[in-house]
């Protein structure tokens, strides 16, 4: 099976908790290499057109807000059955429902503030990984 790629973003409330560190361990032990990484801070367009698929959903407003409140990381992680194999790690956007174990059920308060983004396909992965990255800032890691 080829390696697949999927997009992260530790989210304002994991930058504010200063939990960069900790959950980039535990992607790392899960067995993805980073190929790309940088620290923004998202515009209220930026996080608007990140999150455009929700536009109509009562939540985006709020979304928007929380994504431009502070500093998030983006990165390209990149694995075999990397989207799956990251959802399981991150556990449910409710951290209340995630499993234990998992980096929501560990930091999350809420659903609004999950401390971390996961793509949810493949497709969205290359996607939103185009968002934040051009091809150029993606590393190939043979490591």
């Amino acid at each position: 099976m080829a390696a697949e790629r999927t997009l992260t973003i530790l989210k304002p409330d994991c930058v504010k908790k200063n939990l960069i560190g900790e959950v980039t361990r535990r992607i790392q032990e899960a067995g993805f290499k980073i190929v790309a990484m940088k620290m923004v801070r998202l515009t209220s367009d930026t996080a608007g057109g990140f999150y455009a698929v929700h536009r109509e959903r009562p939540f985006f407003g709020e979304l928007v807000e929380f994504m431009s409140s502070g500093p998030c990381v983006p990165m390209v992680l990149e694995k075999e059955n990397a989207v799956a194999d990251f959802r399981t790690l991150i556990g449910a956007t409710n951290p209340a429902e995630a499993d234990e174990g998992t980096i929501r059920a560990d930091f999350a308060d809420s659903v609004g503030e999950n401390i971390v983004h996961g793509s949810d396909s493949v497709e969205n992965g290359k996607i939103e990984s185009a968002y934040f990255f051009s091809e150029s800032e993606v590393v190939a890691n043979k490591a």
